[in-house]
């Protein structure tokens, strides 16, 4: 891998590399752009196949987070971190606070927060070694829930533009991954009327939506194939693929997992097929308004009223990418692109 002319092409700032021996951490932080203030991404524990793997994965949500921020009109630049381990792993304080060193040496450049195989106990371990984390105890806590309202509201917005109307009463909706955020997201579905149909790795987080919510069970490997009204990615990445494009029987795809498209060529081809595709960065930035709020000092309500916002700015998205006959993806990028290059105009002027 050449790993320069890879974050050129995204116009990354920094990669850096971090190890502690002692606990057998190994971290890499990715810095796109702090043009809108500093960058801020969750901590990622996971046990990648290669570095190469790790590395792909941590610019890609790095860029993500840049334009999460833009269009949720926050002041973050976009950042990510990935700890590369077995995430199941007991022994954890010893690697967070190896990793909450890792952080602080960046002197605020990058701020971190929960994601995937973490949790606010882990972020609670790197706050023994710097200031720079968010989403703690005792102040905004786990985002996952205002993430979950934000996603929800994001469906309404894409049935609107589907179906005419936003209701999710009776709707089939197929959810994949049953985390923090695809429980949430399930409790939200289920209260607003929706059939579920849900699926996960982890049969006991399966077991447990049907039994609070109703939801039906499907195997993993069948949520591509299932005939239903919207499926919603909530796990991990490149779920929609060369693989999984041709199975998808469904009006809309709109779920809280980032990057969700293996390929830019995806979103087109989703677009040919008529599937409404919600950008990822843009339906799932309930989380990052929810840290931004322990930020800058918000109550629980203020940072839900600004997830809440997210039902308008894809609305808004949506209709752009008709307008202009263009991929949902491709009219998200450009609106986040625009409003980076604005900020850097005007920062230079």
């Amino acid at each position: 891998m050449e790993i320069f002319e890879t974050m050129a092409q995204k116009e990354h700032d920094q990669l850096v590399f971090f190890s502690d021996v002692g606990s057998g951490y190994r971290g890499l932080i990715a810095i796109h752009d702090t043009t809108l203030g500093p960058a801020l991404g969750g901590t990622r524990f996971w046990n990648y196949a290669s570095e190469a793997e790790a590395i792909t994965d941590v610019l890609r949500l790095a860029r993500g987070m840049t334009y999460k921020a833009a269009i949720a009109g926050l002041a973050l630049g976009g950042g990510k971190s990935v700890i590369i381990a077995d995430n199941h792993t007991t022994e954890r304080e010893a690697i967070f606070r190896a990793h909450g060193r890792a952080i602080d040496s960046l002197g605020g450049r990058y701020i971190t927060a929960a994601d995937v195989g973490t949790s606010v106990d882990d972020m609670e371990y790197v706050r023994k070694e710097t200031q720079w984390v968010t989403g703690l105890r005792g102040t905004s806590g786990d985002p996952a829930p205002i993430a979950a309202f934000g996603v929800c509201q994001g469906i309404k917005a894409c049935a609107r533009f589907r179906y005419g109307e936003e209701s999710l009463e009776g709707r089939h909706i197929v959810v994949q991954g049953l985390g923090r955020v695809g429980y949430h997201l399930c409790k939200y579905l289920a209260e607003a009327g929706a059939r579920l149909s849900v699926a996960d790795i982890v049969e006991e987080r399966v077991r447990k939506v049907v039994t609070d919510f109703g939801a039906t069970a499907v195997a993993p490997d069948d949520v591509y194939g299932i005939r239903a009204d919207i499926f919603s990615p909530c796990a991990l990445g490149a779920v929609v693929n060369d693989d999984t494009l041709g199975r998808l029987k469904v009006d809309i795809v709109a779920g809280s997992a980032n990057n969700q498209l293996a390929e830019p060529r995806h979103g087109a081809a989703l677009h040919e097929r008529g599937i409404v595709y919600a950008p990822d960065y843009v339906i799932s930035a309930g989380g990052i308004c929810s840290v931004y709020g322990e930020l800058k000092g918000w109550t629980a309500e203020e940072s839900m009223e600004k997830a809440g916002g997210i039902y308008d700015c894809l609305l808004q998205i949506l209709e752009h990418a008709q307008e202009e006959n263009v991929p949902t993806s491709q009219a998200a990028d450009t609106m986040a692109c625009r409003l980076v290059a604005e900020a850097r105009r005007e920062r230079e002027a």
